[in-house]
């Protein structure tokens, strides 16, 4: 699958969805019906993959299915790199549990509203495909949740105007300062900042 980018110039922002089994019947759209950013430019991917389930915490992920993902960040190199993910309601407390560190040995989503939650995307892409200054975020929006897949639209809205991860960050603070706190410790505690 190739990408469709919309703008041009800096920042550069690549929002993916539909990473495995069944995640684009709830986010697709989402990312297909973004206009173009007011300032830089931004790639869509919508469907990654369509069919069969492997987990982005394995590295055959990036060499099978999530290769379309690895030439675009290669090809494009985006400061901004957003993944649109959808889980089921009955895996909500194992995502946002605080013991998910160590079973999946990744830090547990942080909470929003309307059942989206705000985590980073597997440190393997993260740590093999960009620099510290990146921001690189995952997003998950509940399965057959019509208010949480608006939730999440109204987020990509929001996220393909952001210029940078400081600015991320400190819109963040002022809309949920106790997640941006548990994000940002989270972030340094994982990667070791």
């Amino acid at each position: 699958m190739k990408y469709k980018v919309m703008g041009d110039g800096d920042p550069i922002r690549l929002f993916v969805g539909g990473l495995h089994g069944n995640e684009w019947m709830d986010t697709s759209d989402i990312l297909e019906k973004l206009e173009p950013p007011t300032v830089g430019s931004l790639a869509v991917i919508p469907v990654v993959c369509k069919e069969k389930y492997v987990s982005t915490l394995k590295e055959s992920y990036y060499r099978t299915l999530g290769k379309p993902i690895i030439q675009a960040v290669e090809e494009l190199r985006p400061s901004i790199y957003i993944e649109f993910h959808s889980y089921s309601k009955q895996n909500q407390k194992m995502l946002t549990g605080t013991d998910r560190i160590h079973k999946t040995g990744v830090p547990a989503y942080s909470q929003l509203d309307n059942d989206v939650l705000l985590g980073s995307v597997s440190p393997i892409i993260r740590r093999n495909y960009f620099p510290v200054e990146a921001l690189c975020l995952s997003f998950e929006i509940q399965k057959k949740n019509p208010i949480s897949r608006e939730y999440g639209s109204k987020i990509a809205r929001k996220m393909k105007e952001c210029l940078s991860r400081d600015h991320f960050i400190k819109k963040l603070k002022k809309r949920y300062p106790v997640q941006a706190k548990k994000v940002i410790e989270d972030y340094r505690d994982f990667y070791g900042l």
